[in-house]
């Protein structure tokens, strides 16, 4: 299980006991805001892609919405979200526990600005019921982020 991935890519860091489960989904932004009692904003989305044949994960915050003019002038092609199955096999979790942790080799993860107005966030742990509250700093330590970028709209 893709829980299982995360909670050992995190015990290197000391920090698998930081992961937390729920009884009740989390599965999107509003119910994993619910389960952690936060507003929905800091809920840390990881969202999938097919950039130019590659993989990508955006991570932004759970009130902002992908800009498509800002995506295409990114990464120079019309933004296309992974299906089910393709975020299974290309990014090694499913919809709904997608993030940014123990994913695949030749993923590549961005983080969005939109994240940058919080102390922490709340991104998924590899399942529909799991997340790990984390520092932008840590975020983007354990992610393995390439960049931060500027693609999402509707939150500022």
């Amino acid at each position: 299980m893709a829980i299982d991935k995360v909670k050992e890519f995190f015990r290197q860091y000391g920090l698998e006991n930081k992961v937390q489960e729920f009884e009740v989904s989390s599965a999107t932004v509003e119910l994993a805001a619910q389960a952690l009692n936060c507003e929905p904003c800091r809920i840390a989305k990881t969202l999938s892609f097919m950039a130019n044949g590659q993989p990508i994960l955006i991570v932004a915050a759970g009130d902002a919405k992908i800009d498509n003019p800002k995506y295409k002038a990114q990464f120079g092609t019309k933004a296309k979200m992974l299906t089910p199955d393709e975020a299974i096999s290309l990014i090694g979790h499913a919809v709904g526990g997608v993030c940014p942790f123990a994913v695949n080799a030749g993923v590549t993860v961005y983080l969005d600005e939109s994240l940058k107005r919080f102390s922490t966030v709340f991104p998924a742990c590899g399942s529909g019921n799991s997340a790990i509250e984390l520092t932008l700093d840590e975020l983007e330590k354990y992610s393995a982020s390439a960049a931060w970028i500027d693609v999402c709209k509707g939150w500022q």
